[in-house]
């Protein structure tokens, strides 16, 4: 659960695995020639278009465009971020995933982290346990009672209850030093010495209603508490452990996942009896943020599920403030085809009130009718703006342009600073040298580019990379490229890593080498470019990629020529740059007489 995953693990476990296989587990697959086809999981369709190749252990639909290596399959179908894919496929193959610790050296922790999970549900069981049968339990169940929570509710979200009482959980399950030791590690209990240098230990949560945090396996990682006495704050979460991460999770989400993909849309609202009410009352595409504002996890996990989400808050300042915190977080992620809104509540409402008012209709219709992203963003800025003033719509433009700068969608953040343009009544364009933007937009944007010119010539270095990917056995066919490292084009550094991966392992696949530059800006351009079809004949794709080499090895010795040229013109040369200078000329002459025959 903690540090970083090698890559030599990760290389290794893909080449353990088989992309068939685990696809085929999920989604039965019929084989059709070398590949294996089925109707694809990611679009409805009748006639198959989704294939694998166990040889480039890749999959592909023809239909709608998603592609990928096995644990991109895991993460788009099981909604898994990447290190949740990881652990899949190691639980598959029986393996244990090393991870470094604060040396950065790396060793084995799943040991750890099954221990503490197994300690986290220990304490949930108590919890529940404590709901049922401890003496003071009638104010928890008089509370949940008063929220009109019913039986089935409270079993199948596995709510329990935490007694007042300073040592009532360390004293059941701490009965040995390594128990103690996980639960503190855990966040359940605390630790202190007294004067005396004595250790004591007291549980953090005391007179709660207990709300266990589920991971998006389903597992419980931690613990929300509801204050039922007068002391500490209102709700208390779980602190910061090697299972829980406040930022990432979002309460509900394990349970959500399946009906937020089924409608399409996600809700987001505050709290966890909000949470707990609206599915009761039908509303299962719904999720918390844990008392925290909203993180760019937090909606990337929720893009990942669907395309549009609808955030709830209260109708008050604090809510409008934290919808406003919201916004400025989902602007980086509002690719095209994406949607956010916002649903203010009456003041003194929340999602649990109005749905019991309302009913599930009623609640429904209101989320259907959320105010768009795009609307409050401009509604909240010129609340406090005089576009009559010239000064006043200048101010407009200076405080909305980095905001929409932020939006990676190029036809939304287009339209929006086309209404920007008719507020401010002058023409407002998208600064496109912007840097920060250019790195967010590569994965996209670069696709879009050359889906666009599909049948267009690429760049020398491109039709290597395209070759390449896809026979990656024609690097040892290759001349001798080692020098290429000199050469100064975009995109040589990745192809001369690619060759010199390709050489040093005979058997890699597609998905493998992609997998090397899945964190890089450009690896949405590399999958384009590995589905690319390249048109060469397979009785010449050796000569073929080794004239492509040939032709940029030309171009190193142009570039070392111009040097010199360059060179002499500021200083004389010295005697090896000199012979170098002469062999190069010599050689161009006879490159251009040989055109000329």
């Amino acid at each position: 659960m903690v540090g970083h995953i090698p890559r030599q693990f990760i290389d290794e476990l893909m080449r353990k695995t088989s992309i068939v296989d685990v696809i085929d587990s999920m989604v039965p697959l019929q084989k059709k020639g070398r590949e294996y086809m089925a109707c694809c999981p990611f679009h409805d369709e009748k006639t198959p278009s989704f294939s694998v190749s166990p040889q480039k252990q890749f999959f592909y639909c023809f239909g709608c465009g998603e592609s990928g290596s096995v644990i991109d399959f895991l993460m788009k179908y099981q909604n898994l971020d990447f290190v949740e894919a990881i652990e899949d496929l190691a639980n598959r193959a029986g393996i244990e995933i090393p991870r470094s610790n604060a040396n950065g050296k790396f060793g084995a922790s799943r040991n750890q982290a099954d221990h503490l999970l197994e300690m986290v549900n220990l304490a949930n069981l108590w919890f529940q346990e404590q709901l049922k049968s401890n003496p003071d339990r009638k104010t928890a169940t008089g509370y949940l009672q008063s929220r009109g929570l019913n039986a089935k509710m409270i079993s199948e979200f596995r709510i329990g209850y935490a007694p007042d009482s300073w040592n009532g959980l360390s004293s059941e399950l701490g009965k040995t030093p390594s128990n103690l030791k996980l639960l503190v590690d855990a966040g359940l209990i605390s630790h202190k010495q007294d004067a005396q240098g004595r250790d004591r230990y007291y549980d953090r949560f005391r007179g709660r209603i207990m709300f266990p945090i589920e991971d998006s396996r389903g597992r419980i990682v931690g613990f929300g508490g509801r204050n039922l006495t007068e002391k500490g704050p209102k709700y208390l979460n779980s602190p910061e452990t090697a299972l829980f991460h406040k930022s990432r999770e979002l309460y509900g989400m394990h349970r959500a996942r399946r009906a937020i993909g089924k409608q399409n849309r996600s809700i987001v609202v505050e709290g966890y009896m909000d949470v707990v009410s609206l599915v009761q009352f039908g509303v299962e595409n719904v999720v918390a943020a844990l008392g925290t504002a909203t993180t760019p996890d937090h909606v990337q996990c929720l893009f990942r599920l669907a395309p549009e989400v609808v955030f709830c808050f209260d109708g008050d300042q604090a809510g409008r403030n934290a919808a406003w915190k919201a916004l400025i977080t989902t602007l980086p992620e509002l690719k095209d085809g994406r949607q956010a809104s916002f649903l203010f509540l009456d003041e003194g409402e929340d999602p649990d009130t109005t749905v019991r008012t309302v009913g599930t209709d009623g609640f429904l219709k209101k989320v259907g009718s959320a105010l768009p992203i795009t609307n409050f963003l401009f509604e909240k800025l010129v609340e406090e703006i005089d576009l009559e003033r010239i000064d006043g719509r200048a101010k407009l433009a200076s405080l909305a342009k980095p905001l929409l700068m932020n939006i990676p969608g190029f036809a939304l953040r287009s339209m929006m600073f086309d209404h920007l343009s008719t507020l401010c009544g002058i023409m407002i364009e998208p600064d496109e040298s912007n840097q920060s933007l250019r790195s967010q937009n590569t994965a996209t944007g670069s696709r879009r580019h050359h889906d666009r010119n599909l049948h267009g010539r690429l760049p020398l270095v491109a039709q290597a990379i395209n070759l390449l990917l896809q026979h990656p056995y024609l690097a040892r066919k290759s001349p001798n490229f080692s020098a290429l490292d000199e050469l100064n084009m975009d995109g040589l550094d990745v192809l001369t890593d690619m060759l010199n991966t390709c050489c040093k392992d005979p058997n890699i696949t597609v998905a493998r080498l992609l997998e090397r530059f899945r964190h890089a800006p450009y690896h949405s351009y590399l999958e384009y470019l590995a589905l690319r079809d390249h048109h060469v004949q397979d009785d010449v794709l050796v000569e073929h990629f080794g004239e492509i080499i040939r032709k940029l090895l030309a171009r190193l010795r142009k570039q070392h020529h111009d040097e010199l040229i360059a060179k002499s013109r500021q200083r004389p040369l010295e005697q090896h740059e000199k012979e170098e200078l002469l062999s190069l000329q010599q050689e161009r002459i006879h490159q251009s007489a040989q055109s000329e025959e």
